[in-house]
């Protein structure tokens, strides 16, 4: 008698597991802070300076003493002319500097005039049209960043936000992680690779191997270092050779097609023959046949993830399960994506006994549609959508419900 079939594991149960797994890299790069994009911060980085480093003008126009404006009208000469980059001299009591923005207030001037405020008279001198308030478009020292301050934190995925804030307290090379490195490859006689054969010279039964381009695409947006072991035959001996020589140089194996459990379904015993699988089958949809495991080596051991041979499900899982270990082995903490409440526009009836993920995307009326065709083998829906509804087991959508929104570019970058 066949043993009863182990439940499924919830999706953040084993989440939660790989993560357990996800140790950070040894090792860490030097980068100069304009290559900086995308990596993660090895170490904190802290300002040893303000920012602004002094007391400047937000605007063009004129630096005055508030005590020396007391109504409109009131002209005074101007003293000198100050420009970005340049100081100027202490304010004179009863005068004006021109000032332009960017450039450091003089000593003695407690606010600035913006120039449609003012006039310059025949005689050189400015008239004052509006009354000014203390530290009127001032932008203070510090007031950005004080010395001291920690401005990125060590395990900081860097945006070009953060390569700007970088600069801007001097630092022109970060120390970030190590990049993952990554072999890949996928199972399957099926496939072949566009340019190998031409559409018409096609034999039956055989597919373009598409997810091989989006898979190693999303590792480079990781920040990986990916080397590509293409498409290995459906024979226990060729995968156990591929993920034995895969498991040598590289932090982690990923592989697509073969995890279920068919007679050419080769990867969970070839993986068992060489290390250990620790987790097989996630309790969703879609993306079932999910596998992890590791591979030992001549020193430690190689991670092994195995996702499904279904475009859609492949998609899914590694925006899932495989991005956030990939970014948790770079030092990232925060890893889950964000989701946000949206109005559903469309019906779903198929309530399934796992958590679904349902390939949408935005109307013009702030809503969601859904796409017609919800089957793991529809590459067209990912393509076409700009999220997925994550939604509960057992649960139908009428529209008018609440749903749970991920957009792909949380998935994604």
């Amino acid at each position: 008698m066949r043993p009863p079939m182990k439940p499924l594991k919830p999706l953040d149960e084993a989440l939660a597991d790989l993560l357990g797994h996800a140790v950070l890299l040894a090792g860490a790069d030097t980068v100069t802070t304009l290559d900086a994009d995308g990596r993660v911060l090895a170490q904190e980085c802290t300002s040893v300076l303000h920012v602004p480093p002094q007391d400047n003008s937000s605007m063009d126009g004129y630096a005055v003493r508030c005590a020396d404006v007391a109504a409109v009208g009131v002209a005074l000469p101007v003293s000198q002319r100050i420009a970005a980059g340049s100081a100027g001299a202490p304010l004179q009591p009863g005068t004006a500097a021109r000032i332009f923005t960017g450039a450091p207030v003089p000593a003695g001037a407690d606010a600035v005039l913006m120039q449609e405020d003012c006039e310059v008279l025949e005689d050189g001198r400015v008239r004052i049209n509006a009354v000014p308030r203390p530290g009127q478009w001032i932008r203070r020292a510090g007031e950005d960043i004080t010395r001291g301050a920690v401005v990125l934190q060590a395990g900081t995925r860097i945006t070009p936000a953060g390569m700007g804030l970088a600069a801007s307290i001097g630092l022109h090379q970060l120390q970030v992680a190590r990049r993952p490195r990554v072999a890949l490859f996928s199972t399957g006689d099926e496939l072949v690779m566009p340019g190998d054969v031409p559409p018409e010279q096609m034999r039956p039964g055989a597919i373009y191997n598409s997810n091989r381009f989006f898979l190693r695409a999303m590792l480079l947006r990781l920040g990986c270092e990916v080397t590509d072991f293409g498409i290995v035959p459906d024979r226990r001996d060729a995968t156990i050779d591929a993920l034995r020589q895969a498991s040598n140089a590289h932090d982690l194996i990923l592989t697509s097609g073969g995890v279920s459990v068919g007679e050419e379904d080769h990867i969970k015993p070839a993986v068992e023959s060489l290390g250990t699988l620790d987790l097989w089958q996630i309790a969703m949809k879609p993306g079932k046949p999910f596998a992890y495991g590791q591979i030992p080596r001549e020193k430690g051991s190689a991670h092994f993830m195995g996702l499904p041979g279904n475009p859609v499900s492949s998609f899914l899982t590694f925006a899932l399960l495989v991005r956030p270990f990939v970014l948790r082995l770079q030092g990232v903490q925060d890893v889950a994506p964000q989701s946000i409440a949206v109005r559903a526009d469309f019906t779903w009836t198929k309530a399934d006994k796992r958590r679904e993920f349902l390939r949408v995307r935005h109307n013009t009326t702030g809503g969601l549609d859904l796409f017609n065709n919800q089957s793991s083998g529809v590459l067209t829906s990912a393509a076409w959508g700009d999220g997925v509804v994550d939604n509960p087991a057992g649960q139908t959508i009428e529209p008018g419900d609440t749903v749970q929104f991920i957009a792909f570019s949380e998935l994604l970058s």
